[in-house]
């Protein structure tokens, strides 16, 4: 704390580091206070650290359901990043406050003593060699496990059933969230739990090694976990019992995403010329990260992603936890707040399979028969599974096909209904899921690749009656984390929380790209009770 206080008498106003530790690569950017990026490095997991054996920056266990990444090979990341960085010393020593982005839900073992070898860090020798036996579990579950549907459904029993969970944690029990993988491991490696002295998040991990000690996991985080209180934000007691013995002491505090987890280890302001004095803000995950990106801090701003899979996420003040669609988080840049985030497989490669289907592989000629293809498709509504989907949850891939009197209409639509139909259905649902859980778009901003299509767009801001505009968000795990140490380093300096959007001013500001058509919105808008119960039947839920 000495340290802290000395560091807000500086009151200097220097450069920002993001770290983000994603699951393929570790990734650096570095802002200015005017949030432009002033220099940017990498390393890639399989290329850069190819000892590891990774693919993807993961091993598979045969049946693939196991998932995970060596995390030494993490540690071995941050030296070679460091080392890249090295030929820039007057860059490192202008960085006055650094914060991280880690892939959410995984989690890492570290073994009792390992907090001596983290406070004792000799700056002649490298991370790697000194960190190499920290380990009590030397493999970390990331978010692509899938193996602990027996602990869910335990959490699910012992905490009165997956709505139950939902309300308390903010998502039904997730194969992925870490603490049903934390039962896994005291289940199945007993003696390695026990030998456990400390459970880190990837994104506290990473904090972790920066400032020497055992950083503590932020609220944003923790909400990807089914053990933290959505709403007192602390540890529940009764998910930790079911999870294992010890575990309070064993994670740690918890703490709000904009305050200091401490200083720079000595070891890096000694090998690579950081200030003494940097300042380490708390890490967050990587989706609550890119909410900060998009300065996302206030009820109604939204994001929709338009990827490989789909994706939603925005702020809100009155949350909905659901067991049936979607996570609520704790905000990481609004402590009174929360972001909801909601996902679906079927994104860009369904368009794209239509796209090839049914227009000849053009984005011309797909946007020319959308446009020719009147809004609400002329009763026509129409649910593509490419893929089994996550909301709602089908396992059965297909297309279904309804009418205005809902038979099925599979074979009496033509090309153009078919283009319609599969937009209409991505982005209703996205109105109705979202709507479920409470996030209630006001203005939406549009990102990913699809986002450059402008007939997309325009279905959007029709279905949502909302304005679609689009910002360039290159690396937004990084920026969010970068823009995050700019948040907490004025809040440090001002002794109190001042608003993201007042703090921190983005580089860039969003561009309008579609209004929407009021006619239009009224179809849609009668059209989602419709749309709501063909997805039941289709979802085989009535």
């Amino acid at each position: 704390m000495k340290q802290l206080k000395k560091h807000r008498a500086a009151s200097r106003e220097g450069l920002f580091l993001g770290l983000d530790l994603s699951t393929q690569a570790l990734k650096c950017l570095v802002i200015g206070a005017d949030g432009v990026a002033r220099h940017e490095a990498a390393v890639n997991f399989d290329r850069d650290l190819p000892e590891f054996g990774t693919r993807g920056g993961v091993k598979r266990r045969p049946g693939g359901l196991t998932v995970t990444s060596p995390a030494l090979m993490w540690v071995a990341a941050l030296d070679l990043l460091l080392r890249k960085l090295r030929p820039e010393r007057k860059l490192l020593a202008g960085v006055t406050a650094i914060s991280g982005s880690g892939q959410q839900h995984g989690s890492v073992y570290l073994r009792r003593g390992a907090f001596a070898l983290l406070n004792t860090l000799d700056p002649a020798r490298s991370l790697r060699a000194q960190l190499g036996g920290a380990f009590a579990l030397p493999d970390s579950p990331v978010w692509m496990d899938s193996s602990t549907t027996r602990e869910c459904r335990r959490r699910d029993a012992c905490l009165g059933g997956p709505q139950a969970v939902a309300r308390l944690t903010g998502s039904r029990s997730f194969e992925r969230f870490t603490g049903n993988q934390i039962a896994k491991i005291a289940s199945k490696y007993p003696a390695k739990y026990a030998a456990t002295e400390h459970i880190a998040l990837v994104s506290s991990f990473a904090a972790s090694l920066l400032i020497g000690g055992y950083a503590p996991i932020d609220y944003s985080d923790a909400s990807g976990m089914n053990l933290m209180d959505i709403f007192k934000k602390t540890w529940d007691r009764r998910a930790l019992a079911c999870t294992g013995r010890n575990l309070a002491e064993k994670l740690g505090p918890l703490v709000p995403s904009h305050k200091p987890a401490g200083v720079i280890s000595g070891y890096y302001a000694d090998r690579y010329g950081f200030s003494p004095s940097t300042v380490v803000i708390a890490f967050s995950g990587d989706n609550p990260n890119s909410l900060a990106a998009f300065g996302l801090d206030r009820p109604g701003a939204t994001v929709i992603s338009l990827g490989t899979s789909d994706t939603i996420f925005g702020a809100l003040s009155s949350p909905k936890p659901s067991a049936e669609e979607g996570h609520i988080f704790a905000s990481p840049i609004a402590p009174e707040g929360y972001m909801a985030l909601v996902c679906w497989k079927n994104g860009s490669l369904t368009r794209e399979y239509i796209r090839d289907k049914y227009a000849r592989g053009s984005w011309e000629a797909f946007n020319a028969m959308l446009s020719a293809t009147p809004p609400g498709n002329s009763g026509l509504t129409g649910f593509y599974f490419r893929e089994p989907e996550i909301t709602p949850a089908v396992l059965k891939t297909g297309t279904y096909l309804f009418n205005q009197k809902n038979t099925n209409a599979a074979c009496a639509a033509n090309p153009g209904q078919h283009v319609r139909a599969v937009i209409e259905s991505q982005f209703m649902a996205m109105r109705l899921h979202c709507g479920n859980i409470g996030l209630a778009p006001e203005t939406i901003i549009a990102t990913g690749g699809a986002s450059v299509n402008r007939g997309l767009l325009q279905v959007m801001a029709d279905v949502f009656g909302r304005k679609v505009c689009t910002i360039d968000r290159q690396n937004s795990a990084a920026l969010g984390a970068a823009l995050r140490a700019l948040h907490g380093w004025r809040c440090l300096e001002a002794g109190k929380f001042l608003p993201f959007s007042e703090a921190v001013c983005p580089a860039e500001k969003p561009q309008l790209q579609a209004k929407p058509n009021p006619a239009n919105h009224k179809i849609y808008t009668a059209l989602l009770p419709r749309y709501r119960r063909l997805e039941q039947i289709v979802t085989g839920r009535k």
